[in-house]
């Protein structure tokens, strides 16, 4: 036998075989990055905490369904300017809005396909809140209701509609308080609204922005907050803070949808669709109400004390529905602009 031929052999034979376990390798590699999905989730500013918790829950069940990894990455700001971001071209796979307006802008830029709000149940809105005055502990400008806002010298802190939903559902708040008390009278009600903003002392773009004016600037003495940010402060700051319930408020029904353009794109509606549903599980739910949001299960809100079920909740319906506010109210020459004078 030629040993030298064998071992040239044994040597060809050798290379070979590494060359296709190498190969192997690098599929199995190409094979693992396909498996780790990635997801956009455009959300409004009072979400951050929210969504933190939820997409570490789901990437484990999402983990668990499909032996598949997912990377989940959140983008938050005023709602109406999240929105517009979007429509802009900023890539979003779900986007999580204040309100149902918003998420209409997006479908209007050609997005999201028309009748996304029956997609998901109630209305695409898989949690709640409400508007509430959070005030400095002892409420020192004995603040109890509406009326009381535009009192002189008190100083509001609320954000801009033009760009936060947050903002929208406080301004809407305030006006159904108005025309009950003036009996329906649109006058009286515009002209108590443009007296509360008269109060405003800083309109940020944003609610986030909004409670950092007003918990570490020191500015103002209410915040117009959604329930859950007054929630956290009480959390952070417990002797520092109160809540206040005014008579009557709004049912803030925050909307998600599909952005069907940007998933049928990137292959990831499974995902997305999957992504938004978990939102209604019992898990979805508990993780809302401990972040101070409102679960659309009854049940699971019946659990949770901190929440005030005798709250008076004007629905939107009220002022005909989003387009119909959005028109009257927050479009260019609409109502807030005839009344607010800037500072």
């Amino acid at each position: 036998m030629n040993f030298k031929k064998l071992a040239i052999a044994s040597a060809i034979l050798s290379l070979a075989l590494s060359a296709c376990e190498s190969s192997d390798e690098q599929k199995g590699a190409s094979t693992a990055k396909v498996e780790k999905q990635t997801l956009t989730n455009v959300s409004y500013d009072p979400t951050r905490e929210l969504y933190a918790n939820y997409n570490e829950a789901f990437a484990k069940h999402w983990k668990e369904k499909t032996g598949k990894e997912v990377e989940i990455t959140q983008s938050h700001g005023g709602s109406g300017k999240q929105a517009l971001e979007v429509a802009n071209g900023l890539e979003a796979d779900v986007v999580t809005l204040a309100l149902e307006f918003d998420v209409n802008a997006v479908r209007d830029a050609g997005l999201i396909e028309p009748g996304w709000v029956k997609e998901f149940p109630l209305n695409s809105s898989p949690y709640t809140s409400t508007i509430v005055f959070l005030v400095r502990k002892g409420n020192p400008k004995n603040l109890k209701d509406w009326g009381d806002l535009v009192k002189p010298g008190v100083g509001i802190i609320t954000p801009n509609p033009k760009t936060s939903g947050g903002a929208r559902w406080n301004y809407l708040a305030a006006w159904a308080w108005a025309e009950d008390q003036y009996k329906g009278d649109q006058e009286k009600a515009k002209d108590f609204v443009k007296k509360l903003y008269a109060n405003v002392l800083v309109l940020a773009s944003g609610a986030r922005g909004s409670t950092t004016t007003f918990i570490e600037n020191g500015q103002g003495d209410v915040l117009l907050s959604w329930e859950n940010e007054a929630f956290l402060a009480l959390k952070d700051y417990p002797n520092d803070y109160e809540i206040v319930i005014p008579s009557i408020s709004i049912l803030a029904e925050p909307s998600v949808a599909i952005v069907d353009k940007v998933v049928d794109k990137r292959g990831t509606r499974e995902l997305a669709t999957e992504y938004l549903n978990y939102l209604y599980s019992d898990e979805g739910q508990h993780i809302a109400a401990k972040n101070h949001y409102r679960p659309s299960n009854k049940e699971i809100l019946a659990q949770y004390k901190e929440f005030d079920p005798n709250v008076n909740l004007i629905s939107i319906e009220r002022f005909g529905g989003w387009d119909k506010a959005q028109g009257t109210h927050f479009s260019n020459g609409g109502i807030f602009d005839q009344i607010y004078e800037k500072k």
